[in-house]
């Protein structure tokens, strides 16, 4: 596997920084978005679009490009800030956001938006979208990997199961599954002991994921969500288990709302809309420029 340099990843460092505050901004400016699951999500997909993927921002739709699909679309932005930062639109497009004649609605749409795979949004389905491209390239002699991004509180959808099972019945090695283990949902189970966070939190808790996969007979790594070096060596890891003949999930550990102080670890901020103020705090603790924040 590579190493990652020095210099490279200060620059993943300092781009999930800029994509996440396009996150808050941009949900601030629409009034109306969801932070928690982006945030979450962000170093993992600065690592996919910016180390990982094989993909071209000026040919969106050459056909031997690799495909990502977001299945837990409601987190859209954070999608968007990483496309734009790539270079598939501009960064002032991100702006329009959730508008009605914007090409960046709340959840992502394939016949819109430059870079987008799937249009997702009922959670549970992209898995199976990605299952189908996956088939569908070993069909026709392609040799692209399809990558499908998905929550851990998605996983309660059980069309998600039966996609699991598919795909190694198909023995899609050119599928990764990434599963962002933030622990916290907007709803969920009633509160199992008095010890538990509540009905927001753990939506897997005392199942062991990793197992349940394996079970499935899929290869199963896990990483740090938020350490750009393990990300990296565990995406590199993925890609060379394309002809194992077994799909692969990796199993990421994250923090949701994470980079934020005051959106870290809470399921409030599943969604929301920040203040002036708070836009203020988010704008110092990820060292971006307040210049048109407050728009």
């Amino acid at each position: 596997m590579s190493k990652l340099e020095q210099r490279e990843l200060e620059l993943l460092e300092e781009t999930a920084r800029q994509g996440r505050w396009h996150v808050i901004r941009t949900v601030a400016a629409a009034k109306a978005g969801h932070i928690g699951g982006p945030l979450s999500a962000m170093d993992l997909l600065v690592a996919l679009y910016f180390r990982q993927l094989r993909i071209n921002p000026d040919q969106p739709d050459d056909p031997d490009r690799d495909r990502f699909i977001l299945s837990k679309g409601h987190c859209a932005v954070g999608l968007y800030a990483v496309l734009a930062l790539r270079g598939y639109f501009p960064v002032e497009e991100l702006e329009t956001f959730d508008h009605g004649d914007s090409r960046l609605q709340g959840h992502p749409d394939m016949k819109l938006t430059p870079g987008v795979d799937a249009s997702t949004g009922s959670l549970g389905q992209g898995l199976s979208a990605g299952v189908g491209i996956a088939l569908g390239a070993n069909r026709l002699g392609k040799d692209f990997h399809t990558w499908v991004m998905l929550g851990d509180g998605e996983l309660v959808e059980g069309m998600v199961w039966e996609a699991v099972y598919s795909a190694q019945r198909f023995g899609l090695g050119n599928l990764t599954a990434v599963v962002d283990v933030n622990g916290l949902q907007q709803y969920g189970w009633p509160s199992a002991s008095p010890d538990d966070r509540g009905d927001r939190s753990e939506p897997w808790s005392g199942v062991d994921l990793g197992a349940v996969f394996g079970g499935f007979g899929w290869n199963v790594l896990e990483v740090d969500g938020h350490s750009f070096p393990a990300i990296v060596d565990t995406l590199e890891r993925a890609q060379s288990l394309h002809n194992s003949g077994r799909p692969t999930v990796i199993l990421a550990r994250t923090i949701k709302g994470k980079g934020i102080s005051f959106t870290e670890g809470t399921y409030k901020w599943h969604n929301g809309v920040a203040s002036a103020e708070q836009l203020e705090l988010a704008a110092t603790e990820l060292k971006q420029n307040t210049e048109g924040a407050l728009r």
